[in-house]
């Protein structure tokens, strides 16, 4: 490592990175009961409020393959942050000048899920180009910090408005808006390398030629639709189908499948070294597979949430490691793989949990046989890495 760069100050950036998109991602949807009673916000309009952002992120995930080079990483990055911090912040004030407080919300929205699309795109490749040894064991502890953040946004977000009230839910939008704006100066700072010389990086159109690249968008699909199908209804999994209350469900189902993720992935990321990846990747798919069919089958409420629980340590490698075979399996995929690759990761946590909601809606509204038609997802990524290893395609790092 050049002893002259300090990249312990790329890693802590990156980190916040991560940490401010899970804010972005988790700090809105607190808030929809609280929209709904202060501004008249109809439920058909909550709901396109997640939609809007997860749609703009896409957006944003596919114009990254062609500007993020021409514009220059370091740009992008600090305006990922300056985005980020300034939704946040126009959040607390947009929707009370607004005629409809609606709109006002949707564009803050879309500010911020800018900044989180690009931070997306951005955070893996800059650690990746960084001269670390275990490169997807950082991967994976680079990951595990949106897990961290979840946690804390739903944790200190909820002990916030148990002290203070939801009314003053403009204050904390303020007080998150503090870390991305934290960070600007840390990316400012700090040594960013390029994950490609110049000129060697593949195309986008070289890329969809490649044989190995559509598997790899496959793992990342898949990747994206075990972690997401779960995330998004592990609340509801645990209220209605446990039949636990709202805030145990919260924190044993949503907040429990956050911790064990982040776990998942800093034992990775600490001693992944001694691992191979793709066995390792194996495994986490078919523990995957049990841990849905376990909340599927579950006639108790303890096991369901055991369910949910296992599930998180399970797909925690799944996004990071697929990045990292991704990222060794085409070594000049520059800027274009990482794009399309958080594209795909995208559009499965899209795709998955609208699955599992239209199976459930489709079977009685029975979550859990929404919940069984998720298996689909962890086996065909299992399928995806044992192709990959008989192949002999290269080793991931």
């Amino acid at each position: 490592m050049n002893a002259t760069k300090n990249y312990g100050r790329t890693k802590l950036a990156c980190y916040l990175g991560f940490v401010t998109q899970a804010i972005s991602a988790n700090f809105v949807p607190l808030l929809f009961l609280t929209f709904y009673r202060e501004f008249g916000i109809s439920y058909a309009q909550l709901a396109l409020i997640p939609l809007t952002f997860f749609m703009t992120q896409l957006i944003v995930d596919f114009l990254s393959a062609r500007f993020v080079d021409r514009i220059g990483y370091r740009k992008c990055i600090l305006i990922a942050q300056i985005t980020s911090g300034a939704g946040l912040l126009m959040l607390s004030v947009i929707p009370d000048l607004f005629p409809d407080p609606f709109a006002g919300i949707l564009l803050c929205v879309v500010i911020y899920a800018i900044g989180s699309g690009l931070i997306e795109v951005l955070c893996s490749p800059i650690i990746e180009a960084c001269p670390f040894e275990n490169k997807a064991g950082m991967m994976s502890l680079l990951h595990s910090f949106y897990c961290w953040g979840a946690v804390g946004t739903i944790a200190l977000s909820t002990v916030f408005f148990a002290i203070f009230g939801t009314d003053h839910w403009r204050i904390l939008a303020c007080l998150w808006a503090i870390i991305p704006l934290f960070n600007v100066w840390n990316f400012a700072t700090c040594p960013i390398e390029p994950i490609v010389a110049e000129g060697e990086s593949m195309t986008v159109l070289q890329l969809l030629k490649t044989q190995v690249f559509w598997l790899f968008i496959v793992l990342m699909v898949c990747a994206g639709a075990s972690e997401l199908s779960m995330a998004q209804w592990a609340s509801a999994f645990a209220e209605s189908a446990l039949g636990i209350s709202k805030t145990a469900g919260d924190l044993l189902g949503a907040c429990g499948f956050a911790v064990f993720m982040g776990f998942s992935r800093v034992l990775y990321g600490r001693y992944g070294e001694k691992v191979e990846l793709r066995g390792f990747m194996m495994a986490s798919g078919i523990l995957c597979l049990c841990s849905y069919l376990l909340a599927a089958f579950a006639a108790w409420p303890m096991m369901g949430l055991i369910g949910c629980m296992l599930c998180g340590f399970s797909v925690g490698i799944m996004w990071p490691g697929s990045i990292s075979i991704s990222s060794s399996g085409l070594p000049k995929g520059g800027t274009a793989l990482f794009a399309l690759l958080a594209l795909a990761g995208d559009l499965g946590g899209a795709v998955g949990p609208a699955i599992v909601g239209n199976v459930s809606q489709a079977m009685g509204e029975s979550i859990q046989s929404g919940l069984l038609a998720g298996i689909c997802f962890p086996l065909v990524l299992v399928m995806s890495v044992l192709v990959l290893k008989r192949k002999g395609w290269r080793k991931s790092a």
